[in-house]
């Protein structure tokens, strides 16, 4: 079985007003497509409310939560959402009320997990009451956080996954390190987090995590795949096609590809697991 754990879909283009196909680059239509074209069973979509200059300089998706809700509740064997809650792009960004709109969100959708992409800059969030409130939330909902953060905020986060073990939380994109003299500070942050069981990677974005965008099969992200794989092992990585945002550096095939073929030295279990045996403990229709 193979799930993907990182993608996204929208009613219209977010980046670029110019495309000639706004409506149907990025849907949900497009998304299936690609799944039944490689064989892919089922994808958590990351919802993201961007577009309009929000986040992005292309139409608006302020709507993107509903829009991906609908399409779960349409495909709920192919389609599971993770709702956009306070991301950076949002006003209502680590303002306070966070707990509480979490709360509402994850009551009114029934969602299974969320997520939260946090500013570059670590402000500080995690460390006060509201940012341990708003975990705390998530915790006694049962719902899996997927996060977005650099590098910075990981010494905090350890200290949410400390307070909140029973808590999923998966990063995205390999974590993204930094490229030139802060990468191996980068990393070694994310490989500590690996003390916490509860903790897990998602195996994507290659392409980020290269030293060019287009140098298939990304030589210094597969170095950085062997780093996570030592770390946290084969049942706490969790591949994601990043589709459609990484469409203009690779294809969806490609984005399968670069593990299933490139990585194949972690043994064909390791790879089976990281493709979708250890996702399969997310999966759930959109009602808890």
């Amino acid at each position: 079985m193979i799930i993907d754990t990182h993608c996204h879909a929208w009613r219209n283009w977010p980046y670029d007003t110019q495309v000639p196909d706004p409506s149907t680059r990025g849907s949900i239509e497009a998304l299936l497509y690609e799944m039944d074209t490689h064989g892919v069973d089922h994808s958590m979509v990351v919802c993201a409310r961007i577009g309009g200059g929000q986040g992005g300089d292309g139409y608006a998706n302020e709507d993107n939560n509903e829009y991906v809700l609908e399409a779960a509740a349409a495909h709920p064997d192919r389609i599971t959402a993770w709702i956009d809650v306070d991301c950076a792009w949002r006003p209502d960004h680590h303002a306070p009320g966070a707990a509480r709109r979490l709360h509402d969100a994850l009551d009114q959708t029934g969602a299974s997990g969320f997520t939260h992409y946090f500013a570059g800059d670590n402000d500080g969030w995690l460390r006060t009451n509201e940012g341990r409130d708003f975990f705390r939330v998530a915790a006694e909902a049962g719902v899996v956080a997927s996060l977005a953060l650099s590098s910075s905020w990981l010494p905090d986060l350890s200290e949410i996954a400390e307070e909140f073990p029973e808590l999923p939380i998966l990063i995205h994109h390999m974590s993204h390190p930094s490229r030139g003299e802060q990468r191996a500070q980068d990393i070694s942050r994310i490989v500590a987090l690996a003390e916490h069981p509860s903790i897990g990677v998602k195996i994507s974005g290659f392409n980020y995590n290269a030293e060019t965008y287009w140098d298939f099969p990304y030589p210094s992200s597969i170095e950085l795949f062997r780093t996570l794989l030592k770390a946290f092992g084969t049942e706490r990585l969790y591949w994601g096609s990043d589709f459609p945002a990484s469409r203009d550096q690779l294809t969806y095939r490609q984005s399968i590809d670069v593990l299933r073929t490139h990585c194949a030295f972690a043994g064909e279990d390791a790879i089976a697991r990281i493709l979708g045996g250890n996702a399969q403990r997310f999966l759930t229709s959109t009602t808890r």
